[in-house]
């Protein structure tokens, strides 16, 4: 997503946590050192996805704690982790768990880490909205579409192809890049381990996602729920079956995971040595947490339920 469309979203949340409870509890002052007025630097880096709730997170800090400068990055969950695990940053945002090879590069470099969760997200399958004839898809039939060589060993899909009685016309399909941590999880639960159907189009960059989605009746992709919620008049979303009927995706269905198998989690990863030896990057993980319900729903996102926010700040509380 692009950086300079939340400033003015995050501004507005600020002002708004003054009034708000966070997770459902209210903003403390100072966040855990009430008041005390911190300094320093706070370096985050990683997914996209993420991004748009700890920019916001980081605007409204601003306002508690000037003197610490949060700086947000966004170069993807995989580029992210790359720095995060050789010491370069203090979090690192992602749209998925860290991968083995991630944690042992870590591991090499001597960086201890906890993850914690922010958010809920659904990939949501998108149409034009001049498509008149996708009602739903299956699971299969979205592996189906997407994966190379799945319909004849030809990679040119049809969607007479999928069922006979839509257009014999041939499928454009849109993709977040490889580099994606939306991808990845695309890969995992859709994909499986397969690769690519070589005539999607790729892209780290939603936007043109949804312009190239949006300009071509015949277009199908997939991106994170708070994107389709903002071009919804552009888009229509599928309601996805995975077995037991179709269904949309919708704050509810994210949250309890009906949406299935494209519910996900999101996560940030903080170092635990910056946690130990920076207060200002324990405060800023404490206040994100704290306030991550109200950010995460202004931007778009799937708010933690009470119980895994206080699951979250326990697990915090405890590096201290």
């Amino acid at each position: 997503m692009k950086k300079n469309k939340w400033f003015a979203l995050a501004s507005v949340t600020s002002a708004v946590l003054a009034f708000t409870t966070a997770c459902g509890g209210g903003a403390e002052q100072g966040g855990e050192n009430g008041g005390e007025q911190l300094s320093g630097n706070v370096v985050v880096d990683g997914s996209s996805t993420v991004y748009p709730i700890v920019e916001a997170a980081a605007e409204a800090y601003a306002g508690e704690q000037p003197d610490v400068k949060v700086s947000v990055g966004l170069s993807g969950t995989g580029g992210g982790f790359e720095k995060f695990t050789k010491g370069e940053t203090d979090f690192s945002n992602a749209s998925r768990p860290i991968k083995e090879e991630e944690k042992k590069a870590a591991e090499q470099n001597g960086i201890q880490f906890e993850e914690l969760q922010v958010a809920f997200d659904g990939l949501s399958v998108l149409v034009n909205k001049d498509n008149d004839w996708v009602d739903y898809l299956t699971v299969d039939e979205l592996k189906k579409i997407f994966t190379s060589g799945a319909v004849n060993g030809n990679d040119k899909v049809k969607w007479s192809d999928i069922r006979p009685e839509w257009p014999n016309e041939e499928i454009k399909l849109f993709s977040p890049g490889h580099d994606s941590g939306t991808f990845d999880y695309f890969d995992e639960v859709i994909l499986d381990g397969q690769p690519l159907n070589k005539t999607a189009q790729l892209s780290e960059d939603d936007n043109v996602l949804v312009q190239g989605i949006a300009g071509d009746k015949n277009a199908l992709g997939y991106f994170g729920f708070a994107y389709y919620i903002e071009n919804k008049d552009k888009l229509k979303a599928v309601p996805i079956d995975n077995g037991n009927g179709p269904v949309e995706p919708t704050h509810e269905t994210i949250q309890s995971g009906e949406y299935a198998p494209l519910s996900r989690p999101l996560f940030t990863y903080v170092s635990v040595k910056a946690l130990k030896e920076k207060p200002q990057v324990y405060d800023f993980a404490k206040f994100l947490l704290e306030n991550g319900a109200e950010f995460a729903e202004e931007v778009g996102y799937v708010a933690l339920p009470q119980e895994k926010c206080d699951e979250q700040l326990k697990k915090l509380e405890g590096l201290k």
